[in-house]
């Protein structure tokens, strides 16, 4: 049966996060919802998966509370459950940037849509910033875009103490996936004196949605946190497939590597695949061989 698949997040003040943990989790339990939600004092962030009827009732329950009422979600969809349980985590941050003092429910930067932000983007004042890792930004990013080369949104703080000043970028417009990572990026920078500070609303997914491909700055494919791995223009599944090994985003030229083995290590793991590591990667690439097996089983039955 079809799952359905909804990102959402939303900074917002809940002191009371450790109340909300177990209702929470209690009623996603009850109505077989699978995913993680994360709450911590600045937010909601999570990803879940059902079937339409269950998500809608989740995402009924959420925005029952005056806090989320608003709460905006993204959806997808996926042919099995992608998820084997459910996670309710308290965290200190929804997503780490391991500044405590930044606080988005305090102030961020100025919301661009999708539809102005080629305009933006294109003037040459204008400083433009991908926030998200390097192994995101290998496979596509907007034309013209400075790549930070983070390995986690933690170096980001860093690059823009290193490589960023108040006084000569004047005008920063930042990007990211779904929006949060930018969103939050837009409140570090505000605080570090930057006057001028855009983000994208929605992130790239919501561009790649509502900008025709006709008209689009943007360059390549988008890595996702899901089953579909990278996506194109409205949002079609991109060509990428992804190393159950390491989680970076493998190409079919990646492939034809002889350090890819699939399952087990691609390119950019295969330096660092020790033979501990090798023989468990193998035992679940077992696993995974039997269950498409007997599913293919089934459904020939």
């Amino acid at each position: 049966m079809t799952q359905i698949v909804a990102t959402f997040y939303k900074f917002v003040s809940l002191p009371d996060a450790v109340e909300i943990q177990a209702p929470l989790l209690s009623y996603c339990l009850s109505h077989n919802v699978k995913g993680t939600i994360l709450l911590a004092p600045e937010g909601i962030n999570g990803t879940i998966a059902a079937t339409r009827d269950r998500i809608d009732a989740v995402l009924a329950f959420l925005r029952a509370n005056p806090r989320f009422a608003d709460l905006e979600h993204k959806e997808s969809t996926a042919d099995a459950p992608p998820f084997e349980r459910m996670k309710v985590r308290l965290k200190k941050e929804i997503v780490t940037l391991g500044v405590p003092e930044v606080d988005p429910n305090q102030r961020v930067g100025i919301y661009v849509s999708p539809q102005e932000w080629n305009a933006l983007i294109s003037d040459p004042e204008v400083t433009v910033i991908d926030t998200r890792n390097d192994y995101e930004v290998e496979i596509g990013s907007f034309k013209g875009a400075q790549n930070p080369q983070t390995r986690s949104f933690r170096e980001f703080p860093e690059y823009v103490r290193q490589h960023l000043d108040p006084s000569q970028h004047k005008k920063v417009a930042m990007f990211c996936t779904g929006g949060i990572r930018c969103e939050k990026a837009s409140s570090f920078l505000l605080s570090q004196g930057f006057a001028e500070v855009y983000h994208l609303k929605g992130g790239i997914l919501k561009y790649l949605e509502e900008v025709p491909s006709a008209e689009s700055l943007w360059e390549g494919e988008c890595f996702v946190f899901d089953e579909r791995v990278a996506v194109t223009h409205d949002l079609e599944i991109g060509s990428y497939d992804m190393c159950r090994s390491c989680g970076h985003p493998i190409s079919k030229a990646d492939k034809v590597s002889p350090h890819y083995e699939e399952g087990i290590s691609c390119p950019y793991c295969f330096a660092d695949l020790t033979e501990e590591k090798r023989k468990r990667q193998q035992e679940k690439q077992k696993q995974i061989e039997l269950a498409k097996n007997k599913t293919n089983v089934i459904t020939s039955n």
